[in-house]
């Protein structure tokens, strides 16, 4: 909660509707309002009237152009600070690396925790802009435990557009000086709220994820391999790895009597390996990177809900301590698609009590 002294809140706006609800709810609420928005494209700023933006792409500069008119509607200061660098590095190289790695790596996750909460807080010290807080439109709510003396991290009121999973990663010291204005709305009444504030983005169409138009340009290019069948069986030939991620159906270019999907990514043989829709199917896993939010550490086996991917149907599971940074995960049921390199977040209700990165599938390793 916020206290009479800590007055001062930097509102993080990407030209949409959301942050930019954000920032007039806190300027009504009568705190001293600055906005700031991360430059992060590095190409040719085309104008893209009409098509949907992504967070990283050439209509960055209409996004930062909108950001700027709904602060200059709120009276607010704005300022813009080119986080390129610091994108390619924590971003564009992680997410290519990922790839050539045979994993499937999660852009947005890594990008709040790094770059949003990270690199843009120490750029805007940096400036001398004083503020207590920075503040996103993140649909997510943080409370305090006061009898654990930790900030915790909540699902938003609006379980349709809860963005929980992709602020996970968050630290204690990033979460303290968090806020989530729009955390208690829905998506509806936010633009209600965009609408009655007078916001010329009331109607903006949400932005894709990532990068609009598909992110294919940012694969690493790879030479091409065999697709194999479960029995090591050459079935075709894929271009590249990083086209494939597990799971997929779609274009694998290879006719079957049965619809395959695949089932492994093995960077070291430069393959992919597909089978049948019940192959894909695990109930255990490896998780490390480890971010503990509502506990300090995880001392003893534990249930949990976990969530494997965004859209996920959170399942019922145990997660149990292997060492310092890694845990074992075993789900009641089996579950589709556990997919190395995206992130699974563990929740009890609508409290997120930790997450990290999908490491390894259960069960063998394919093609010994």
């Amino acid at each position: 909660m916020l206290t009479k002294k800590s007055k001062k809140i930097v509102v993080a706006m990407s030209g949409g509707v959301d942050s930019s609800v954000a920032a007039a709810l806190l300027k009504e609420q009568g705190y001293q309002i600055t906005g700031v928005t991360m430059k992060l494209w590095d190409g040719p700023d085309l104008p893209r009237k009409g098509v949907r933006h992504g967070c990283y792409g050439p209509g960055e500069a209409e996004d930062i152009e909108d950001a700027r008119k709904v602060a200059r509607i709120l009276g607010i200061p704005f300022h813009v600070f080119n986080l390129k660098e610091e994108y390619k590095t924590e971003v564009l190289d992680y997410f290519r690396l990922e790839y050539l790695s045979g994993r499937t790596p999660n852009p947005c996750v890594r990008c709040n925790r790094s770059l949003k909460f990270g690199a843009l807080v120490s750029r805007i010290e940096q400036s001398g802009i004083e503020f207590d807080y920075l503040a996103t439109g993140h649909y997510a709510r943080k409370e305090y435990d006061k009898i654990n003396r930790r900030y915790l991290l909540k699902k938003a009121r609006d379980l349709t557009k809860d963005q929980s999973y992709f602020i996970a990663l968050l630290s204690q010291e990033q979460l303290g000086r968090a806020i989530f204005p729009i955390g208690d709305y829905t998506k509806a009444e936010v633009r209600g709220l965009a609408t009655d504030f007078g916001l010329v983005v009331a109607k903006k169409a949400e932005s894709q994820d990532f990068i609009a138009g598909g992110y294919s340009s940012l694969l690493p290019e790879t030479a091409p391999g065999p697709i194999l069948d479960m029995a090591g069986n050459v079935l075709g030939e894929h271009q590249r790895i990083s086209d494939y991620t597990i799971g997929q159906r779609r274009g694998l270019g290879i006719s079957s009597q049965d619809p395959l999907f695949v089932i492994d990514i093995a960077p070291e043989r430069n393959a992919i390996i597909v089978g049948r829709k019940e192959e894909l199917y695990r109930d255990e896993l490896s998780v490390s990177g480890l971010n503990w939010v509502a506990i300090d550490t995880l001392l003893e086996p534990l249930e949990v809900e976990a969530r494997l991917r965004h859209r996920h149907q959170e399942a019922d599971a145990e997660v149990s301590p292997l060492n310092e940074d890694k845990v074992h995960v075993k789900f009641r049921e089996p579950q589709m698609a556990i997919t190395p390199g995206q992130t699974v977040v563990f929740y009890g209700g609508d409290v997120v009590i930790g997450a990290g990165t999908i490491e390894k599938k259960g069960g063998e390793t394919w093609l010994k």
